[in-house]
Formats: C-alpha cells, structure tokens, sequence
C-alpha cells in the first residue's frame, strides 16, 4: 500500500505522490528506458547524495540519456523533495526516464526525459531479521552477464533481479544471491555481498557483475579505517557456504546480517566484523547527516 505521506518532485512541480503521473507512452514504462538512485536521508540530511548523483550522470552517459537537469539542480531538487515530505528519516528515488515517445523503441522519437524523485519510507527487511539475520538462497537464475548489459549501469530494468526475488519468496527466504554465467557470487537481488573468511572482508569484484554500490565503497572505506583486511575477490557458492560471516549491504538494506545460505548455518550471525562495521557505519552517517546551516552541495566534477 503506498505511503499516504510520501511526496514526489516531478518536473519542477511537488506533488502527493499518488498523484504524480507519467504518460503511458514513456519508454522507461514501455520498456525500461531511463536509469535511477536510490538514496537514503537521515535527520532530513540525504546520505551521500553526490556520489548518487555522480553516478545517475554515468549511467545516463552509458545508454545515450542526456540529463535535462544538471547535477547541482538535481541535488536541490532531491533536497526540495526532502524538505517537502516533512519527515526526517527516508528514501529519495531519483528516476530520469527517456521519456514519452511513439510506440517503438527508436528513442529519437522520445522529445524529452521525464524526472521524477520519491520521498518515501524503506524498509526491505523485518526489525528482526536485521538484528538476528536473514535466510538467503543461491538463485537458478543468473546475472546477466557483463558483455549484455554491463552491470555498472543502474537501469530501470530489474527483471533479472525479480526473478531471483520471486525464486526466494517460492522458497521462504528473505534475500537470493545471483551468480553470474560462470557461477561465481554477483550480488543480491538489491544488495552487495560481503563475507568473512579468517579475520579478511571479501566482496565480489565489480568484473563479476556486481554493482559498484554506493554502500559498498563506504563499507570498504570503514574496513580499511578499522584495520579490517578486504579483498576483492571472485568468490564461489563454497565460500559462502563456509565463511565465517556474510552480510549484505545496499542504499535500500543499509547492513544486515545473513544467518544461512541454502539451509546451511553460517558459524557467526552478527559477527564480529560486522558489528565493528555497523557500528561505524552508524556513526558515520551521523558524521555526515547532522544539520549544518552552512551546507552547501558540492558538485562532483564530471567534466
């Protein structure tokens, strides 16, 4: 059911956001056309908001999308959204579709991209679940692979990712890993992967078709300041099956704790490690999300 309390920017223009509407002549409806962010905010402060930014602006590079805004209207955009939806903790999603065009899939038919951005509440993963971990399974289907749709663009196609999700949901788990067509571990169906294997954090390397999370570069950035080993490093379902600990982490999940993998029970769950993380992974989202009347946006560099 949706948020009665969730508000949307779309186009310039604020709106309760059941009624925000697209034409059903949109390309990123029709077929997927348009990429997007999620980003979450804190004490009404979005976290990380220009590596979001910096990479929507990739993405959109990627598959030929000319932005119709530019990175510092966006960023006001996202905090007007904010300001707007009037509660503190959230989730912005940040959507540029191709926008309407005739049926077909020649984008040249499509004048100009639609934006639209959500402020809505999250939550992909019961309290409990969070606190004592979550059940995952290996998927059947595979993540497609980089030479098809290179992984590090953030399209608005996810039917890859809904399959896996609906395999899990058959088997009464919260949360399926996709491998990729050589069988090593991509990523969650919204999620990166981590694991530990004697005292050393390891995550699948972007090559193996894992998203370059925006979550994942901060939980590396932890590591290394707690004095945490990590690797990138190709990982098979054995690894999983035989880590110590693994948790997932994403905009959407944040961190949590993964207690078993296709019915194997993983040794810790939370873990050590992952609790030293959390712990700083808390405490640096109060670093960067306490209210600063100074603030400005800082425009990434994109040239």
């Amino acid at each position: 059911m949706a948020n009665p309390l969730a508000v949307c920017w779309l186009n310039g223009r604020i709106l309760p956001a059941g009624e925000a509407t697209v034409s059903v002549f949109d390309h990123g409806l029709l077929y997927g056309d348009g990429v997007f962010e999620g980003v979450r905010f804190y004490s009404g402060q979005p976290f990380r908001l220009e590596e979001h930014l910096l990479r929507l602006e990739r993405s959109a590079r990627a598959i030929a999308l000319t932005l119709p805004l530019g990175l510092a209207e966006l960023g006001a955009a996202v905090r007007e959204t904010i300001e707007a939806a009037g509660f503190a903790d959230g989730y912005i999603r940040l959507v540029v579709t191709r926008g309407a065009g005739s049926m077909g899939l020649d984008p040249r038919h499509c004048t100009r991209p639609n934006v639209f951005i959500i402020a809505d509440g999250l939550t992909l993963f019961p309290e409990d679940k969070r606190v004592h971990g979550i059940r995952a399974m290996i998927a059947a289907t595979r993540r497609l692979p980089a030479d098809g749709l290179d992984p590090r663009i953030k399209s608005l196609n996810y039917l890859n990712h809904i399959l896996a999700r609906i395999e899990a949901n058959r088997a009464g788990c919260e949360e399926a890993i996709l491998l990729n067509a050589r069988g090593m571990v991509a990523e969650g169906t919204a999620d990166n992967v981590f694991i530990v294997l004697d005292g050393t954090l390891y995550t699948p390397p972007p090559s193996d078709g894992a998203l370059e999370g925006i979550t994942r570069a901060v939980i590396i950035e932890l590591a290394c300041r707690l004095g945490i080993p990590v690797r990138e490093r190709s990982l098979a379902p054995y690894d999983l099956y035989t880590a110590e600990e693994c948790f997932l982490t994403g905009t959407g999940a944040e961190l949590v704790p993964v207690r078993e993998i296709d019915g194997r029970r993983l040794t810790l769950c939370p873990g050590p490690v992952f609790e030293r993380i959390l712990s700083a992974f808390r405490e640096q989202i109060r670093a960067e999300t306490e209210p600063h009347p100074d603030d400005q946006l800082r425009v990434p560099d994109v040239s």
